[in-house]
């Protein structure tokens, strides 16, 4: 017989919220794990003793959460998926006749709490990861990512103009220059009237957009995040990998996990970044820049007495130290035009030119030494480490836990944004994570079940052939 539903909402009913979530649901679980009770403290000077009550602390961090957990894209769609998800509302604390909150009061209660409020939300949950074994702290895999600013191309203004006559009259010039379409706007010359902290960048092969730049440091045992901050987008990540190492150092001191190793890729080197590893006993595996050579052809260093020697035996010597139009520190060394006036190579080594000009980095040392660490078989897996650690830790931040965009604005809020995505990522992490040990007992407890059933499917069916055996022996008697 067809069945045929007919619906009338009760006046009354008997419901428990409860009793409608599964025991194996995510949010379920994740309420089990996640006590966020101290936030209750370390917010509390945040708000006066008289007016209307704000919003919960756990539960404005925990529907932040549900946010970058379901990659929502703004506050508005946090609050309509919650209050249609059984499982969210009881994860939050809610029952199903609840007024939520206004979607205004999350974004007022985001630029509230200080950032250091979300950096402790991080650190506890990382503190978690550690605690459970998942992370080894010893080699951090860095990479970065650009990450699309609240602000279009659309609201870029030109700068002020200084009282400086000759800057003036410069700037006047690229004015020119941009109407006929000469030189693009660039970040020295115009900047955002809706995000002021926003920069302009671009992929290869993708439109300039105005973005800021995220770092993330990722533990290579298990790939947690264990740091992650936002930058100006028009920073180099050479620039940005000391603070990154810094504040992953200050993120794993307190539970006693010390950094040995940090890999990276090509973009974080430069001379300072070496430097700075080295002075902190910290061993990179950076590849080197493209215009580093490890040799010239033709020329050979002598460090005792910083010249270069050429095929021939002339020396080249230092002249001076100065600062290329890049900014970088460079040595100079030439030859004498007496030596290079009768020298049968002439030609093909330095053309019409009278003498032989070489300059390199004051900081060759550093590359030669990271260089000869990546000619190492140890230094190629590193490399292909980085590839497989950081850069899908990336990929799914961007793609499935709403770091694809900001929804605010300010370098600042931009940073609370990216914390709170990395510590939903790492709460993922934790929900799925099952210790070595644990994973042997359960596969030595899988094979004891097995063993059990086959000896007793065993044992069954000699029982049966002893039954047909005594039956047959009684038939002939």
């Amino acid at each position: 017989m067809q069945g045929k539903k007919q619906f009338s909402e009760k006046l009354f009913t008997s419901f428990q919220l409860s009793a409608r979530v599964p025991e194996d649901n995510f949010y379920r679980r994740l309420r089990e794990i996640l006590d966020l009770r101290w936030l209750y403290k370390r917010t509390k000077k945040y708000y006066g003793t008289e007016g209307q009550q704000g919003i919960d602390p756990v539960v404005f961090f925990k529907m932040i959460l549900i946010g970058y957990l379901e990659n929502l894209a703004s506050d508005r769609r946090i609050i309509t998926t919650v209050s249609m998800r059984l499982d969210m509302l009881y994860f939050i604390g809610y029952d199903i006749d609840d007024l939520l909150p206004w979607h205004s009061t999350l974004s007022r209660t985001r630029q509230l709490y200080g950032q250091e409020v979300f950096k402790e939300l991080f650190r506890e949950i990382l503190k978690q990861c550690i605690d459970k074994g998942m992370v080894a702290g010893r080699r951090q895999a860095i990479d970065s990512a650009f990450v699309k600013a609240n602000a279009s191309m659309d609201s870029l203004k030109r700068k002020e103009v200084l009282e400086d006559g000759d800057i003036y009259t410069a700037s006047l010039k690229e004015e020119d220059d941009e109407v006929a379409g000469k030189r693009p706007p660039g970040n020295d010359t115009h900047h955002s009237t809706t995000d002021a902290d926003a920069r302009m960048s671009k992929k290869p092969g993708k439109p300039t957009q105005l973005n800021y730049l995220a770092q993330v440091s990722v533990d290579t045992a298990t790939h947690v995040i264990t740091n992650i901050e936002a930058h100006l987008a028009d920073k180099r990540d050479s620039e940005c990998l000391k603070e990154v190492v810094d504040g992953t150092v200050e993120n794993l001191q307190p539970p006693g996990l010390i950094i040995e190793e940090v890999v990276a890729d090509t973009n974080y080197s430069s001379g300072e970044a070496l430097q700075y590893l080295e002075d902190n006993h910290i061993t990179g595996y950076i590849p080197n820049i493209g215009t580093y050579k490890a040799k010239r052809e033709g020329f050979n260093y002598d460090g005792e007495n910083d010249c270069y020697i050429c095929s021939k035996g002339a020396q080249l010597k230092y002249i001076r130290t100065y600062v290329s139009i890049d900014g970088y520190h460079k040595k100079e060394y030439r030859s004498s035009s007496k030596d290079c006036s009768q020298c049968p190579l002439r030609k093909k080594c330095i053309g019409k030119s009278q003498i032989k000009r070489i300059t390199e980095t004051v900081d060759k040392p550093l590359y030669d030494r990271m260089h000869e660490r990546m000619q190492t078989n140890k230094g190629r897996r590193m490399l292909k480490l980085r590839q497989s650690t950081a850069e899908p830790v990336l990929g799914t931040l961007i793609n499935f836990l709403g770091m694809r965009r900001v929804n605010t604005r300010g370098i600042e809020l931009a940073g609370k944004c990216l914390l709170m995505a990395a510590t939903a990522y790492n709460l993922k992490k934790l929900l799925k994570f099952q210790s070595p040990k644990l994973n042997v007992i359960v596969k030595m407890m899988e094979k004891i079940k097995e063993n059990l059933q086959v000896t007793t499917f065993l044992m069954l069916l000699l029982l049966k052939g002893n039954y047909n055996l005594n039956k047959k022996l009684v038939v002939q008697n």
